[in-house]
């Protein structure tokens, strides 16, 4: 068997390395460098229970593939002989008003009785674990288990690892696909075409406007997340915060990253002044120290959002065609767990992760 991969980003190139394990022929199409639009553009939270607002779906495959994580990268650290900086960090989540408190409470309330890490911590103890943190918080929530990992690095391993295992990466734009008797049996690649047993389509926001897929744009759109790199001489944070207004990723050498938006204003990746502003703001109330960090670099993704926020696997609207998209904002963190289950869909075997609520179909045609 040979597969077509259209997208080079985190979830094609993970695919990708996962069935070259297996023995499949694959080739990556990618228009640019690979992993340079949401893949790279993202903060690296691998944090399933923070980023949850209920059980479900969502958060089952979230945490299949935060367990997946460690072993994963330790593989792709060893295949492309480069550090990807996965954090075992741990996350806190803190409120600043009673709203927020009470809604934090009922997080931790409904996550412990899921038998899951989370837990309250008193205002001494956070100020041990974050001396930093605004001592105005009205309460602050710890989950150990939320862990983050360096986007820019990971990409540039697993594209080494990816290179390496044997699979082709190949640049230029798809086209449309090719259709044999209502099957799609491979794409136009500027031109030349390429056949395979199964094309692959991972590419995020721009997933609906390749010719010839057949998926409503609706279903999957851009979804703007604005961010920004503060410096500081020291290490300020140690854990990755949280707030009702957006989060802090610190990293290992002492930078800071600091986000974000959601805009639904179709392929514009301009930060702006008003949310970079409302993002500095954020960041100085969780930290007030940050007030004299240096500001780095300013930057925006787009993330493939979907209307109900789940991710679009499995079969596509025609036979031939793999969906791996619609991942929105934990497009690093599913990476694993996705490379797993289309990998197990391509070759026929059953899936460890029942597919139905991800499949594509779940979306009114």
């Amino acid at each position: 068997m040979n597969a077509l991969i259209i997208g080079g980003g985190i979830i094609g190139t993970s695919i990708a390395l996962e069935l070259r394990s297996a023995g499949v022929e694959v080739t990556v199409l990618e228009r640019a460098i690979p992993g340079a639009e949401a893949s790279s553009a993202a903060a690296g939270m691998l944090a399933p229970q923070l980023e949850a607002h209920q059980p479900g779906p969502s958060l089952e495959l979230s945490l299949r593939s935060r367990e997946l994580y460690p072993k994963w990268v330790k593989a792709i650290e060893a295949a492309a002989g480069i550090p990807v900086d996965y954090l075992q960090s741990g996350a806190l989540q803190v409120a600043f008003n009673d709203g927020d408190a009470h809604t934090l409470a009922t997080t931790v309330a409904w996550q412990k009785a899921s038998g899951l890490r989370a837990e309250f911590l008193s205002n001494a103890d956070a100020a041990k674990l974050e001396p930093a943190l605004n001592t105005r918080a009205v309460s602050v929530a710890q989950f150990p288990d939320d862990h983050q990992v360096d986007p820019r690095k990971l990409m540039q391993a697993l594209t080494m690892a990816t290179a390496r295992s044997g699979a082709t990466l190949r640049s230029g734009y798809v086209r449309g696909l090719i259709t044999k008797g209502g099957r799609c049996v491979g794409v136009d690649l500027d031109g030349e075409e390429l056949h395979a047993g199964v094309v692959i389509l991972a590419a995020g926001s721009w997933s609906a406007l390749i010719p010839g897929v057949q998926i409503d744009p609706r279903h999957i759109k851009p979804a703007k997340g604005q961010l920004i790199e503060l410096k500081t001489r020291l290490p300020v944070l140690k854990h990755i915060v949280k707030t009702a207004g957006g989060y802090l990723v610190p990293r290992a050498d002492g930078r800071i990253i600091a986000g974000s938006t959601m805009e639904l204003v179709g392929f514009d990746k301009t930060p702006t002044a008003g949310a970079l502003a409302k993002i500095l703001s954020m960041a100085i109330d969780v930290a007030p120290v940050l007030k004299d960090a240096e500001v780095g670099d300013t930057w925006a993704g787009l993330r493939p959002w979907t209307e109900d926020s789940l991710p679009i696997l499995g079969e596509g609207p025609m036979p031939g065609l793999v969906l791996a998209t619609g991942h929105f904002r934990n497009g690093i963190l599913l990476a694993p767990i996705t490379a797993r289950l289309v990998s197990q869909y391509v070759r026929g075997e059953t899936t460890t992760v029942e597919l139905q609520p991800f499949r594509y179909q779940r979306f009114p045609q």
